[in-house]
């Protein structure tokens, strides 16, 4: 288990390197092209920052006004109360501010900036389809996310990102009006030629690999999270029921979109599963719900 954690941790980060060096690299092919030095990369940086620190400090409260989540009562759900705490015991955390959205399908989703700033909301469906030890799983699950700092590592990338596609967008108008090296009187013959082909060959494929890279560090820190919330729990075979329940059940998010996808249990949009392409589950923010059952199994 400890061996499946310190891998995940590890891939989560060279990921995160990888899509560094690409906005690195089309930063500077964008200050190359059009004679901006470091300005346009920190012009872009500047405003991919500010948008993903809003999101950071108050996206939370969007989220759960998005998700119609309402404040949990101890009164109303002691059962909720007392699992979130006594994981939370275990964890060495603070509790969390806890709130249940009227969703039929079961789902639940942790966010909040740092642990000291956290909420976990989890569906009413998930409280009627659940045990005791399988809602304990996906609590351990989500708690980890908070533990993590998930919602951190996925605001940096998703900043990265922006500056990616950002850049990428600048290139293309750039080009598109004549400007960049290719216009200097001072020539440049087939050095500009060959960066003139890179420009075109980034600002196609570079904001698709980039959220390539996004999607992949989501499903790496789902396979983190059920691994260290398994830890929390010490029964790797309650969150494994939990996503088995979750794979059966026929409703559907109402609640859900693309922009909160990643924040979700389980990927509210479909189950990723075997019988899905590739292609599709590269475009996924979870893993295979059978994937991640194996991989608990295995603990």
């Amino acid at each position: 288990m400890y061996e499946q954690i310190s891998r995940n941790r590890w891939r989560s980060v060279f990921l995160i390197i990888g899509v560094l060096v690409l906005a690195a690299g089309i930063g500077y092919l964008f200050g190359y092209l059009f004679q901006a030095g470091p300005f346009g990369l920190v012009l872009a940086l500047g405003i991919a920052a500010v948008g993903s620190w809003s999101s950071y400090m108050y996206g939370d409260k969007l989220v759960l006004r998005v998700s119609r989540a309402r404040p949990a009562s101890r009164e109303e759900y002691p059962k909720l109360h007392n699992i979130v705490e006594g994981l939370c015991i275990a964890a060495g955390m603070p509790v969390p501010k806890i709130y249940v959205i009227p969703e039929q399908a079961p789902n639940a989703f942790a966010t909040g900036r740092n642990p000291e700033h956290a909420s976990i909301a989890v569906t009413e469906g998930l409280l009627q389809t659940l045990n005791r030890v399988e809602l304990e799983g996906v609590i351990g699950h989500e708690l980890s996310h908070v533990k993590n700092r998930d919602i951190l590592v996925g605001t940096l990338t998703a900043t990265l990102v922006g500056v990616v596609v950002l850049l990428a967008g600048w290139m293309r108008w750039g080009l598109f009006w004549g400007g960049g090296r290719g216009r200097d009187r001072g020539g440049g013959g087939g050095g500009n030629a060959i960066f003139l082909v890179l420009a075109l060959v980034a600002m196609i494929l570079a904001p698709l690999a980039a959220q390539l890279i996004r999607f992949a560090v989501s499903r790496r820190r789902e396979y983190l999270a059920d691994a260290d919330g398994a830890l929390l729990t010490r029964y790797p075979p309650g969150l494994a029921a939990a996503l088995r329940k979750i794979a059966a059940s026929s409703n559907t998010m109402r609640v859900a979109n693309d922009a909160t996808a990643h924040l979700w249990f389980s990927q509210p949009s479909r189950a990723v599963g075997e019988g899905h392409s590739r292609v599709e589950r590269l475009f996924s923010t979870h893993p295979p719900i059978e994937e991640r059952i194996k991989a608990l199994e295995e603990m």
